[in-house]
């Protein structure tokens, strides 16, 4: 029986030993060769002390080693952490401290980061992943050691399916990022789920568009390993280049594809898909933030083979809803539903007072299901925010999960998707808090105020402007402080346009009238 995570990759090793469980460029693991890399790590780590819970911080470029790493982390006992490879040093510093990460799994190239990193204290005892000469003051394992030993069985480490598997770390409104903690139930039952929904199976082949710190990246990682599927890690390169993006999916025949609209819309733009046979794909999956439908059904009628499918979930509980987009002939040109709630959860949609609202009011979407996070990490007053509580019979509570997610119940059983509650915006896929961005402007020394927000963009998505006013007589340039920014932020997360004005308006209130600035770039744009 698959209970943990890691027991997906032992079954399928024992079924199809020879199948490829990931492949990236011209490379590929088998899953006899991933259970048995991932083993001889598992006993490495052990080895340096890692106590069941211990997270291990994951610095990789997508790679095998990224698989390799996940799952060797797991086995142990130990949950792994994903680092994003071109946030700023500050940030992953910040990670390291806040997470107390003793390990991290990384690549040779890494090595200089790494160097950086460690110039100002952290809890980090040992990288593994670097060449055996590297010079840092911690200790160091070269990736032969777990390449080049084949460890048949697993550590014999009691773990059960509530024990922490991952903390995936997003932006935060405080201006820290938050670890969003995710156990073996969550993550297994996500994918699961995943595997039903989609009718996945050991023919598929699954397209990972997403970096490995980016949330959608467990559908690929956890639901391929789950049914022996292959899963076929994107370089990153082809994300950019959507006509070579267009040719790696007809060369792998990827048969699954998931990612945020913005991806979808360049290959559909620049990817030149009519020269190419994508008639593999069977799935496409999108979800993240909203596919605006005139792109949505020009991709469609270049695609009629495939199923597309808008996915809804926030981090903190993977996926809840989707919407099977109907076929051509009866599409209308509205914006596309969140859709139905999984089987195996339930939603509450609430009014300011937690009081449900009647179908067809404006409420707060909450959800409960086996997906749901655990928790932020160390983040007492964040949780008691996240979360609601209904009492039942004998006082038992049903824990929900506080979305932000404003919606509506349609007539037809589908939820439709109308505004945040708070500050957050989806930009490219990314959940960003506005004030993390205003609170790290507001940090540079000639900087008295800011104002963020978020700008729709022709293709649907949003993008990120800011308006500041200096102190005094001060005088700094906007690239001077989309510079400043980039140094602190993920690049995500960096104002795309940065104006410096005299004063801000206001609101009644005397708060920053963030609405005008955001009318104000629109009449711009037009």
């Amino acid at each position: 029986m698959i209970y943990l995570l890691p027991h997906s990759i032992d079954y399928s090793a024992e079924k199809f030993p020879h199948q490829e469980a990931f492949r990236f460029e011209n490379k590929s693991l088998t899953y006899q060769e991933l259970v048995e890399q991932a083993n001889t790590l598992a006993h490495l780590l052990i080895d340096q002390g890692l106590k069941k819970g211990d997270r291990i911080g994951v610095y990789c470029n997508k790679s095998l080693e990224s698989a390799i790493a996940i799952y060797g982390i797991m086995k142990a006992g130990g949950a792994y952490v994903p680092l994003d490879p071109s946030a700023p040093a500050t940030r992953i510093r910040f990670i390291l401290k806040n997470c107390q990460i003793r390990g991290i799994i990384t690549q040779p190239q890494k090595q200089p980061y790494i160097k950086e990193i460690l110039q100002e204290t952290t809890p980090l005892e040992y990288v593994v992943g670097l060449p055996g000469n590297s010079e840092l003051p911690i200790r160091i394992f070269d990736w032969k050691i777990v390449t080049d030993i084949s460890a048949k069985s697993s550590p014999k480490i009691k773990i059960i399916e509530q024990d922490l598997a991952y903390i995936m770390y997003t932006s935060g409104s405080t201006g820290e990022p938050k670890g969003i903690m995710h156990t073996h139930k969550s993550g297994l039952s996500y994918a699961k789920m995943s595997a039903h929904t989609y009718n996945l199976n050991e023919g598929d082949r699954l397209g990972n568009h997403s970096p490995l710190h980016f949330d959608m990246s467990t559908l690929d990682y956890f639901t391929g390993p789950l049914v022996g599927a292959t899963t076929v890690i994107i370089p990153e390169a082809y994300t950019k280049i959507p006509a070579s993006l267009g040719q790696l999916i007809e060369t792998e025949k990827i048969t699954i594809w998931y990612s945020v609209p913005f991806a979808l819309i360049q290959l559909l733009h620049r990817g030149l898909l009519p020269n190419h046979d994508l008639s593999s794909l069977r799935w496409i999956l999108f979800g993240g933030e909203p596919f605006p439908p005139k792109y949505l059904y020009e991709l469609m009628k270049l695609l009629p083979q495939a199923r597309f499918c808008n996915v809804y979930g926030p981090a903190e509980i993977n996926q809840c809803s989707y919407y099977h987009i109907p076929p051509l002939e009866s599409i209308l040109n509205e914006p596309v539903p969140l859709g139905k709630i999984w089987d195996n959860a339930e939603e509450l949609v609430v009014d300011e007072e937690d009081k449900r609202v009647t179908e067809g009011e404006i409420g707060e979407l909450l959800v409960r299901t086996p997906t749901m996070m655990q928790g932020y990490w160390q983040n007492p007053d964040l949780n008691k925010k996240a979360f609601f509580y209904r009492n039942t019979i004998g006082n038992h509570q049903e824990v929900f999960f506080r979305t932000g997610d404003l919606v509506r119940l349609e007539p037809d059983g589908n939820y439709r998707f109308l505004g945040r509650k708070d500050r957050q915006i989806k930009t490219r896929g990314y959940r960003v808090e506005l004030d993390e961005i205003e609170t790290a402007l507001v940090s540079h020394p000639l900087v008295e105020e800011a104002g963020v927000f978020g700008v729709e963009n022709d293709s649907g998505s949003q993008h990120i402007e800011a308006a500041v006013t200096l102190k005094g007589q001060e005088k700094i340039t906007p690239t001077e402080l989309i510079r400043y920014g980039s140094n602190i932020l993920p690049r995500y997360a960096v104002p795309l346009k940065i104006s410096i004005r005299e004063e801000l308006p206001r609101t009644t209130s005397g708060k920053i009238d963030r609405r005008a600035l955001q009318q104000e770039a629109v009449r711009n744009m037009n």
